[in-house]
């Protein structure tokens, strides 16, 4: 059966634009990605939205949980902002207990040509396919617990809360 991925935007799909500056949203990369890293998992992609994740909402939360119930797979990732990521984590693991889970994201935009997204979708395809039931935070070559990660905003690493 293939891997689940839904997109939900983030930085890892955002663009620059040259004429004003500011990042923004045209289309996921994940097919990029997935090329780029010779990947050979089986995998059903699927964009559910596309924002900054501290423009998303409890509403927006609850159909990204929704979608993970109904989805015929039981292995799941999740590309998501850095920023509420473990909110979205919190509201998963309250309401899905029969799939493996794990959210993924980028600190820099795979555009800029030094993302390290290509780095995260890849741990995330291994770590979902290792792990048992739950939901996971994968980021920096790391996996987490979802009850047990921050990020840590001086450094720009994922981390335990308690180690």
């Amino acid at each position: 059966m293939a891997i689940r991925i839904f997109i939900t935007g983030g930085t890892f799909d955002k663009e620059y634009n040259e004429l004003n500056g500011q990042l923004y949203f045209k289309d996921t990369h994940i097919q990029e990605l997935l090329k780029l890293g010779r990947n050979r998992v089986d995998v059903d992609i699927r964009t559910l939205m596309m924002i900054d994740s501290l423009e998303m909402t409890n509403d927006d939360r609850l159909l990204i949980a929704r979608q993970c119930n109904s989805s015929e797979e039981d292995k799941i990732i999740i590309t998501h902002g850095t920023d509420t990521m473990t909110q979205t984590a919190a509201i998963l693991a309250a309401q899905i207990t029969n799939k493996t889970i794990v959210l993924t994201g980028a600190m820099i935009p795979y555009k800029f040509g030094s993302s390290d997204g290509l780095f995260n979708l890849g741990s995330a395809l291994a770590f979902v396919q290792a792990l048992p039931v739950g939901v996971y935070v994968a980021m920096n070559g790391r996996i987490f617990n979802w009850n047990n990660v921050q990020k840590n905003t001086q450094t720009g690493v994922f981390e335990e809360i308690n180690k």
